[in-house]
């Protein structure tokens, strides 16, 4: 494509990152798809697979957009919200799949702690340096971590 239109398109670099981030894949889905009734670590294991998946179709323009949310504020609220939304989701497939059985405060920690794992292994997702089953070992923490405390 011509540089020229690009420009025609998008007067300014914040039109065109406006443009990228509406074309980021949707990573809400509805819990039931991927919650086991009573097993945290395989209902993460399939969270993580789904988001995974779609990370997969969009892992140029995620590298691209991270990189800018450093010098254009649109694009880090943006992630941010995104991020946001990865806590949600996490969190309610934690509840969903532990029945009751865990604490809220709880969920809400192991909510943030995953999505942090899931956000950073994304950002970096184009080197493939990472271990294998570190994400296994993160997933089997935080479930192991819940089921451990009684809920009082």
């Amino acid at each position: 494509m011509p540089k020229g239109l690009v420009h025609y398109y998008f007067r300014r670099k914040s039109d065109l990152l406006g443009a990228l981030i509406k074309r980021l894949p949707d990573e809400q889905l509805e819990p039931a798809l991927v919650v086991v009734p009573g097993d945290i670590a395989e209902s993460l294991r399939r969270l993580v697979r789904e988001l995974d998946a779609r990370l997969a179709r969009s892992r140029m323009l995620s590298h691209l957009l991270w990189r800018e949310a450093d010098t254009h504020r649109a694009v880090r609220d943006a992630l941010h919200e995104r991020f946001q939304q990865l806590v949600r989701q996490v969190r309610a497939v934690i509840l969903a799949a532990g029945e009751g059985g865990v604490a809220v405060e709880d969920v809400d920690s192991a909510a943030g702690l995953l999505a942090l794992a899931v956000s950073y292994r994304h950002s970096v997702a184009r080197h493939g340096d990472e271990p294998a089953d570190l994400m296994e070992r993160e997933l089997n923490f935080i479930a192991d971590a819940l089921m451990a405390r009684p809920v009082t």
